[in-house]
């Protein structure tokens, strides 16, 4: 047998970790996201997920990226938070750093917020 061969049987050789971009919380921006990438479990993707939620004229559309595991991805659904019902997709990759941010897709959170707070502080 030849000793490379033998090595590889001995000490077969490690599975390397995957890296991805995570946000702590979901964010407004998909670009809030880039500052922390994050290594992986073993057996786990990248995510890449935009939520919209929408009460009249406001909209609002979080981000979310981290590893998870591969049944989680091309999912699609509706999740309750900030007092709105939002839609939500799934998308992922497999290669390092791979769900880097895209461009925002509206106006920041805090624009949409503005009317809403006016409204709280009316009475």
């Amino acid at each position: 047998m030849m000793p490379h061969l033998l090595l590889l049987l001995c000490f077969p050789p490690a599975v390397a970790s995957l890296f991805c971009y995570t946000c702590v919380f979901p964010a407004i921006s998909p670009l809030d996201c880039i500052r922390f990438p994050l290594k992986c479990p073993p057996g786990q993707v990248c995510l890449s997920s935009r939520a919209v939620g929408q009460k009249g004229d406001l909209r609002v559309v979080l981000y979310e990226k981290s590893c998870v595991l591969p049944a989680l991805c091309g999912v699609t659904g509706e999740k309750f938070a900030l007092g709105l019902n939002f839609t939500f997709i799934n998308e992922c990759c497999n290669t390092h750093l791979c769900n880097a941010a895209g461009r925002p897709a509206g106006p920041p959170l805090w624009t949409a917020l503005l009317p809403l707070l006016a409204l709280g502080s009316a009475w």
